[in-house]
């Protein structure tokens, strides 16, 4: 349920679940974590989906039972936060609910124009793991922030990129070949150098 392409330096990794909307398991959750923390020396880490939806968030039967507290989430936001390389979210549709968190620690969005994004903690009754709130304030403000977990808004891809949560929007059949593009300076330079520029601007 969890693809990986390392081709020519870059990690492409693919949440492959489509027939549950890309619903995550624990198990999907932990292999996402490990392949993170493999991705020293990649180039540049594609996170995609298949299907119309990026992912609904959690399992709902899995959640209720426990995997909404796992500390899992937070070590796969860790990991990609963590990364030397550039990160790019590659989001093939909507992204809903405890997928955000790692959606928030790539270093740049791509949309299709048909996504929304939303996360009903409030609804729900769970909390937000505990590093996405401070993540999302640094990318739209505190105002939007609540828009987003208080008042459980969807914000389409219009909006998301208008607020700053998405940094380009590009048609499906082109979402990849964006996300590349974005990539390609930091892929032709050498690691140590990419990441050192990196390590220069500030998480937010």
């Amino acid at each position: 349920m969890i693809g990986l392409d390392r081709a020519d330096g870059v990690w492409t990794v693919t949440l492959d679940r489509p027939d549950k909307a890309n619903a995550l398991t624990e198990d999907m959750l932990r292999r996402l974590a490990e392949i993170a923390e493999e991705a020293q020396e990649a180039r540049a880490f594609v996170l995609t989906g298949t299907g119309p939806v990026f992912s609904a968030g959690a399992d709902l039967e899995a959640a209720r039972a426990g995997l909404a507290r796992s500390p899992l989430w937070e070590r796969l936001s860790g990991a990609i936060a963590a990364l030397p390389c550039l990160s790019i979210a590659a989001l093939n549709g909507t992204a809903a609910g405890g997928c955000m968190g790692m959606v928030l620690a790539c270093d740049l969005r791509v949309a299709v124009p048909s996504a929304k994004f939303f996360y009903p903690v409030m609804k729900l009754g769970f909390l937000p793991q505990p590093s996405d709130p401070a993540r999302l304030v640094a990318l739209v403000g505190p105002a939007r922030a609540k828009m987003i977990l208080v008042a459980g808004q969807k914000i389409t891809a219009d909006e998301a990129q208008a607020w700053g949560l998405v940094d380009r929007i590009a048609e499906p059949e082109a979402l990849i070949d964006t996300a590349l593009s974005l990539a390609s300076d930091a892929r032709a330079a050498t690691p140590e150098h990419a990441a050192a520029v990196k390590a220069m601007i500030p998480a937010g």
